[in-house]
């Protein structure tokens, strides 16, 4: 078979996979999804063998610190894939959640419910527990799942996905509910991407190059987020000690993150002093620094000048934008001109000040006096997420259960018929 053939035979199995899921009843859903989790961790030590297979081919091929560490499994990452299985077994089941209900005056009844969008394909880079997430998600959510992880993950995806699929198919999970491309020609994301006869939605995580290529070929609605190009703005009212440690956390907690802080916005009224009071701080976690000339001026050595280039990169790194504000309105010019609509944070004990950051802001999450880093399906209490779409149709943000469901309406008669 020739890999086109092979990605529509997985694009078919896939839709009568899709079939069988839009039925399956929520016990019976929960009850496949414990399966799969005590399957990832029964089968550990084949998951992280595999896994370090792919850890020391991306080593030889001189990968990044930050791409290692998105690519690396351990048994507390592994316990926490599991976890997070578990925690969507309790999640409300949203297929058939009644989103209206009303009559009309000629005595029709008419629902509007909740339905699985269908078949979802998932093309994804480096981190193999996006193929958890996706998987278990979608499978909630009552779809079939068609995964496409990249290249330098490609034997921890296999295991990961082998471990779902053989654990859930004894309690019931239906053949090809989860398939993983067998293979990381970039010719298969086009196949995939062209195959709208069976694929319903498809949903891109990676660098903005992938996803820039998913959206020229797909043939079906991509929800997305290109760049991660987070800001925390400190007020002049800001506490010193609460700004400190909600820009490290954003920062420095898990800097290869797409909700990691890429630049951080100061009041002049407080610069100087909260500079001195942050930059050793930011030295200290091996932070590199690209400010103003005041930031440079005053720590020589220790900052390069930014320009332009520096305030729209996304580094998932440890690396950090500054730049001292004269105002709020600036602050948020700021953000309009450099963001890329992800996450926000003011620091701030101005609820004025603080309502208008939230409300002027159009960006998918906006966070008064709390880390970047919130901006997660878990932290949001969806369970593992799907990815953070910055898109505004038809999901925003962390995407839970709900967002990969669509909805259809029933209509209830007594035989009428339209004048």
């Amino acid at each position: 078979m020739s890999l086109r053939d092979q990605i529509h035979q997985l694009g078919r199995q896939a839709l009568e996979a899709s079939r069988a899921l839009a039925v399956l009843p929520a016990v019976s859903k929960n009850r496949i999804l414990s399966a799969m989790a005590d399957a990832l961790l029964a089968q550990g030590d084949a998951i992280l063998a595999a896994n370090a297979i792919d850890l020391a081919a991306g080593q030889a091929k001189g990968l990044s610190a930050a791409m290692l560490d998105r690519l690396m499994l351990n048994p507390t990452r592994l316990a926490a894939m599991a976890q997070g299985v578990r925690e969507v077994v309790d999640l409300p089941d949203p297929v058939g959640e009644s989103l209206a209900d009303w009559n009309r005056p000629n005595g029709l009844h008419i629902r509007k419910i909740r339905v699985p969008i269908g078949v979802i394909g998932i093309i994804y880079e480096s981190r193999p527990n996006v193929t958890s997430d996706a998987a278990v998600l979608c499978f909630k959510s009552g779809n079939a799942t068609i995964l496409r992880g990249g290249s330098e993950a490609f034997h921890s995806n296999t295991a990961i996905a082998a471990a779902l699929q053989s654990g859930g198919e004894p309690a019931g999970l239906p053949p090809h509910s989860i398939q993983l491309v067998p293979f990381t020609d970039r010719e298969s994301v086009q196949h995939l991407a062209e195959m709208n006869q069976y694929l319903d939605l498809i949903i891109p995580r990676g660098g903005k190059g992938l996803i820039e290529t998913v959206v020229r070929l797909a043939r079906m609605p991509v929800i997305k987020h290109y760049d991660g190009i987070c800001h925390v703005y400190v007020d002049a009212s800001a506490d010193f000690a609460m700004a400190s440690n909600i820009l490290l956390n954003s920062k420095v907690q898990k800097p290869s993150a797409c909700n990691a802080a890429e630049t951080l916005l100061v009041h002049q009224s407080i610069a100087p002093a909260f500079y001195a009071h942050i930059v050793p701080l930011l030295h200290a976690a091996r932070v590199a620094l690209h400010g103003g000339p005041d930031l440079t001026a005053a720590f020589p050595g220790e900052a390069t000048l930014a320009s332009a280039e520096h305030y729209q990169t996304e580094y998932l790194d440890l690396a950090l934008s500054i730049k001292t504000v004269a105002t709020l309105d600036e602050a948020i010019a700021h953000i309009r001109t450099y963001g890329s609509r992800h996450s926000e944070v003011i620091v701030t004990e101005d609820a004025g000040n603080a309502a208008r950051f939230l409300n002027e802001i159009d960006s998918s999450v906006l966070l008064w006096n709390a880390s970047t880093r919130f901006n997660d399906g878990g932290e949001f209490g969806f369970g593992c997420e799907i990815g953070i779409s910055t898109d505004k149709l038809h999901a925003r943000g962390p995407m839970g259960l709900p967002e990969l469901t669509s909805y259809k309406y029933q209509v209830t008669g007594t035989g009428q018929v339209r004048a």
